[in-house]
């Protein structure tokens, strides 16, 4: 791969290492990842930090509704009703 390809995905370390800055310009540029290979294997990925903080919205979303869906299987939850209530919301 060309370092200055601008749909750049893959990079070795050591290439890495000697243009950081342009690995760097890549994943903000294109917004996607840019993987970081050791012996043909990804050891690591650069990617834009508005890009990596959606996706840790994403992540936390996904794991808020999973236990939300758990806990109405147990019957583990209050009622939105009762909770204003009691919170003095009704």
């Amino acid at each position: 791969m060309h370092l200055y390809d601008s749909y750049m995905t893959e990079i070795t370390v050591s290439d890495a290492r000697e243009h950081l800055a342009d690995v760097i310009a890549s994943a903000s540029r294109s917004g996607g990842p840019v993987y970081l290979t050791r012996r043909g294997k990804p050891v690591a990925v650069v990617v834009d930090p508005d890009v990596f903080e959606r996706l840790l919205s994403d992540a936390e979303d996904a794991l808020d509704r999973a236990e939300l869906a758990m806990a109405r299987d147990e019957h583990d939850y209050v009622p939105w009703d009762q909770v204003k209530a009691e919170l003095g919301l009704v």
